[in-house]
């Protein structure tokens, strides 16, 4: 016969097998890696979002200085200013930039804004915008005149040469009124009559 088994024997057969420390500790490591690549997606996505509110406020700070420009009564003059504004509880400092273009009659507008705490030449948003008196003060609904591009003198059939000879007499001024009496003509073409109808 076998002897019976002792109460310690007993109760270490009884007793559920339990992790080791190096089973701990490598959850533990996985646990952490885990935690770790969430926490870099949850920054970059906060970054992100920062990023973009600030761009967007930039950008708006520049159509301001732009819409401000194009309000002025007069063309704005070729030159560079720069100045700082408060937006949406943040300082921003913009550059506006005037150069002239082809045509005498417009201005082109590059304005860069950056945070005003930010270095000179890390613009956050640049915006181009123009000006010109062909496209017509606020308000105002008379023709106007292209002046660049446009030769002087007795010229052609838009301009004050006319086209007869007769009734050019005019001095080339570079516009489309010319210098004779007619009146102008109507570039719309009037719809063709309907078959059916002359045939009624």
């Amino acid at each position: 016969m076998k002897p019976s088994p002792t109460g310690a024997e007993v109760r270490r057969r009884a007793s559920p097998r339990g992790f080791t420390l190096i089973e701990v500790l490598a959850a533990l490591v996985i646990v952490a890696l885990g935690m770790l690549g969430v926490i870099q997606a949850v920054t970059q996505t906060a970054r992100n979002g920062t990023y973009l509110r600030e761009k967007t406020i930039a950008h708006w700070v520049a159509m301001n200085v732009i819409t401000e420009q194009r309000l002025q009564s007069g063309p704005p003059q070729a030159s560079e200013a720069s100045d700082e504004v408060e937006l949406a509880g943040q300082r921003w400092r913009w550059t506006l930039k005037v150069t002239q273009t082809s045509v005498d009659s417009m201005r082109r507008m590059d304005v860069e804004v950056r945070p005003s705490d930010k270095p000179d030449g890390d613009p956050l948003a640049i915006v181009t915008g123009f000006y010109g008196t062909a496209i017509g003060p606020p308000g105002s609904t008379a023709p106007l005149v292209w002046t660049g591009g446009q030769d002087d003198g007795g010229g052609s059939e838009d301009e004050g040469g006319g086209n007869d000879g007769g009734n050019g007499g005019g001095t080339g001024s570079g516009s489309n009124q010319g210098g004779s009496g007619d009146a102008p003509k109507s570039p719309i073409k009037r719809p063709r009559p309907d078959p059916d109808e002359d045939g009624e």
